[in-house]
């Protein structure tokens, strides 16, 4: 059974406006202490893990491209000396256009990286001091370019929309100077307000206007379209891949495959385990100069949280649910136990059923979280 390993860099130069994911303003000595730590987390879970082998290596973020090249080629060479890595493993990381340079990108390709995920979110000046990043379109450009002539052949965008103050024609600009660049993979996320962050606060505070619905919907409809009529299609809510090249570690999370998280605050799902680390860089790397695993919680999940996750996750992919294999692997019948909720849904042009899977149509897709609710523990 294929299995994804991510490896959490928690580091930033600054925490951007809307961000709330487990990182940590940069500093020498939490930095060392951080790689010491994570090659020993590594070498603990090595000789566990020792007669599994990973098929896709994510290395996110923080900012995993803030490390020094030497710094990222150690990080590298520990993934491969201490787990089994598919010859044909998918292997990305994550990059901050203000981080890079050709020698780091350079050190990267060398490495084995061949999957590129650049975090763009706009190609405004103005949405991109809004929103806190710490480079520009222009930046981002020249690290494309020089990345494509280094070799990187498949390299994900990210960009975000629905905006404060962000008109239809911005991110239709947007769009555009991205397409024109021809990646292989575009992240297209709408802002999501998230408590304790910047944009939070703000909001909390009535000085963050955000758009309304109607716009929000007509920006993600032309996405759609836009990247479809250039070649991408639309594989999940929010992802859209040129041939072949749909993120293959995402796609593990999605389908509900077991995945190994190491770093501060990483998540693991193994044996029908999940487990979390701490969060707190100290604390994680305190657990490992004693040689324990910094696992801080660990849930065993019942055959209905299974089922529920599967649900949610593989709704989440335009291909949806295979119902066969559903039923298969949980000895259940899925319309049986969810007859009333999938007739309520597809009468209401939700959900709709071809061969053995389910899928959510283009209005459920809209909704989609009021249709995952439905399929919840009542």
């Amino acid at each position: 059974m294929e299995k994804g390993l991510y490896v959490h860099v928690p580091f930033c130069i600054k925490k951007c406006n809307y961000c709330d994911f487990n990182s940590f303003k940069l500093n020498p000595q939490d930095k060392k202490d951080y790689i010491e730590g994570i090659i020993t987390e590594m070498q603990l879970y090595s000789k566990q893990l020792n007669e599994n082998y990973f098929s896709t290596v994510f290395i996110g973020g923080g900012t995993p491209s803030i490390l020094e090249n030497q710094e990222l080629k150690l990080l590298i060479d520990n993934i491969h000396d201490n787990f089994n890595i598919a010859d044909d493993a998918e292997i990305s990381i994550e990059a901050n256009p203000g981080t890079l340079t050709k020698e780091k990108l350079e050190t990267l390709y060398l490495a084995g990286v061949n999957r590129l995920s650049m975090g763009l979110q706009s190609s405004n000046q103005k949405h991109l001091e809004s929103l806190g990043r710490i480079h520009s379109y222009e930046e981002f450009k020249k690290n494309f370019e020089i990345a494509r002539k280094i070799g990187f052949e498949n390299i994900n965008v990210d960009l975000m929309f629905s905006l404060p103050n962000q008109t239809f024609d911005e991110w239709k600009q947007t769009l555009k100077d991205v397409v024109k660049l021809n990646p292989t993979h575009i992240s297209a996320y709408s802002l999501i307000i998230e408590d304790e962050t910047v944009f939070g606060r703000l909001y909390d505070e009535g000085k963050l206007e955000l758009l309304d619905e109607e716009l929000y919907l007509k920006m993600y409809y032309y996405t759609r379209d836009y990247l479809k009529e250039n070649g991408y299609n639309q594989y999940e809510i929010s992802n859209y891949a040129k041939n072949k090249k749909s993120c293959k570690h995402n796609i593990l999370y999605w389908k509900c495959a077991q995945y190994l998280g190491l770093g501060p605050g990483s998540h693991s799902y193994l044996n029908q385990k999940r487990y979390s680390n701490y969060k707190d860089i100290k604390t994680y790397c305190e657990k490992l100069r004693n040689s324990e695993l910094p696992i801080e919680h660990i849930e065993k999940l019942d055959k209905q949280d299974m089922m529920e996750e599967k649900i949610i996750m593989g709704l989440r992919m335009n291909e949806g649910i295979d119902l066969e294999k559903f039923n298969e692997g949980f000895e259940v019948d899925f319309m049986k136990i969810y007859k009333n909720e999938v007739e309520a849904l597809k009468n209401n042009g939700l959900v709709k059923l071809e061969n053995s899977k389910m899928c959510l149509t283009n209005k459920g897709i809209d909704i989609s979280n009021k249709v995952f609710i439905e399929f919840l523990k009542k």
